[in-house]
């Protein structure tokens, strides 16, 4: 199943006018990155959000939102959000803010 192009768009619009940001295609999806940091992807129909090993673990609480693994090896400080969970746009935006302020404090790459 490719990914879910309306809500890479839905992305791609709150992630626009930020400097820095590029996509790549990645893990059968996309990847969006901020600072050459990997920030948010759309992997099927859910939303990956790196967030740190902390606000993973308090987002891991939350329905539908569960620990980003497609390789059989689960990356911390990362989380996958079902469709479900980002159906608005004040909720989607909500996640994508919470990734860019993590990502943020991170060293830029070149």
């Amino acid at each position: 199943m490719p990914y879910s192009e309306s809500l890479a768009e839905r992305v791609r619009h709150i992630l626009a006018g930020r400097r820095g940001v590029a996509e790549k295609k990645m893990f059968g999806g996309i990847g969006l990155l901020l600072g050459g940091n990997m920030c948010v992807g759309i992997w099927k129909t859910s939303l990956i959000a790196r967030l740190g090993p902390e606000q993973a673990a308090e987002a891991l609480k939350q329905p539908c939102v569960r620990e980003f693994d497609i390789t059989g090896r689960p990356m911390k400080g990362w989380v996958m959000i079902d469709a479900e969970a980002v159906e608005t746009d004040k909720q989607l935006a909500g996640w994508v803010e919470q990734a860019v302020v993590f990502v943020g404090q991170l060293p830029a790459k070149k």
